[in-house]
């Protein structure tokens, strides 16, 4: 193997530069070319294609976002799509690939691999940490820091007008960011759309928590069932029945997949991008490039996508003893 190229695509996560960087400076002492994709799949497809240097990635491991970009890429979704990008790759000797991104990024890249057979050595990008085969993602510490500097300054203003605050961060469908923030920012409850949320057991919590508290932090994660924040809160307020309170609603949106990522996501997406170059060139085809238990291992695509990643169920019970 001579050429790799590199690209990330989906959700931006913090520390993808970081990842990045390590990619092409792995590749470059190992004595490859490497080349980056700009705007993931859909670049691939429009020939985006740039050689990269070491001083190409000089001065973006601290910065979020990805300076590859990324976009949706409907197109790849078709087989012509996929054949213009296989085209492109070809015409620039490209023999393998590293892909940064999350569960989308990786069904794509199995299909393209199960149709043309291009080595390709996933990287865990999204700060959802809902990918299987890895303890933690590129992204995940950044975005729950953000999540809990917001909580931390919400409590000021709750405590200080006796106010119940719903928070509600990212989570489609894992709620990874809303119990480690909602642990870290002492938050009275958690709502997550692995666990079923009985609204009834909230109200009553609530009315034994105005003897001892007056306010309080509910975090929401945004896939939970009963809703997001705004339609739980109006539930809530509802069945609570006292005018006395004064409900307010916060959504951190976007915020938690921007900013300098954390020291944690920086060494973590240094060591995948390392750890990728390393296992196109050990041979791996089709595998995410992970860390469990402080090791690097490497989980094929089809476990990554298919199987489902729990929450620590430590978690959840320190969750409800730290609320009383």
């Amino acid at each position: 193997m001579k050429k790799i190229a590199v690209f990330t695509s989906g959700g931006d996560s913090p520390g993808m530069n970081a990842c990045v960087r390590a990619v092409v400076r792995t590749a470059i002492f190992k004595g490859l070319e490497v080349y980056g994709i700009y705007r993931g799949y859909e670049g691939m497809i429009d020939g985006e294609i740039k050689r990269l240097q070491s001083h190409s990635v000089s001065n973006i491991v601290q910065r979020g976002g990805t300076v590859l970009k990324s976009a949706r890429s409907m197109e790849f979704k078709t087989p012509e799509g996929r054949k213009k990008a296989y085209d492109n790759l070809i015409a620039h000797g490209i023999e393998g690939l590293v892909a940064i991104g999350g569960d989308g990024t990786f069904t794509g890249a199995k299909l393209f691999f199960e149709e043309y057979g291009i080595p390709t050595i996933g990287c865990p990008g999204t700060i959802d940490n809902d990918l299987y085969g890895t303890d933690y993602t590129i992204g995940f510490d950044t975005a729950v820091n953000t999540a809990l500097e917001a909580i931390d300054k919400i409590r000021d203003t709750a405590a200080a007008h006796d106010r119940i605050f719903f928070i509600e961060v990212m989570g489609r469908d894992a709620g990874f960011i809303a119990v480690e923030s909602g642990i870290g920012g002492g938050a009275e409850f958690v709502m997550v759309p692995e666990t079923k949320t009985n609204l009834d057991d909230v109200v009553k919590s609530l009315k034994n928590l105005r003897k001892t508290k007056s306010s309080s932090i509910i975090v929401v994660a945004e896939g939970d069932e009963a809703g997001n924040a705004q339609t739980v809160m109006e539930k809530v307020k509802a069945k609570l029945n006292d005018p006395t309170k004064d409900f307010k609603v916060t959504t951190l949106g976007h915020i938690q997949r921007g900013g300098n990522p954390t020291a944690r996501d920086r060494v973590l997406a240094s060591r995948c991008g390392m750890s990728a170059v390393e296992g196109l060139l050990a041979g791996h085809q089709f595998h995410m490039a992970g860390v469990v238990n402080q090791q690097v291992v490497f989980t094929p695509f089809a476990d990554c996508i298919g199987k489902t990643k729990h929450l620590i169920e430590d978690h959840l019970k320190l969750m409800k003893i730290l609320s009383i």
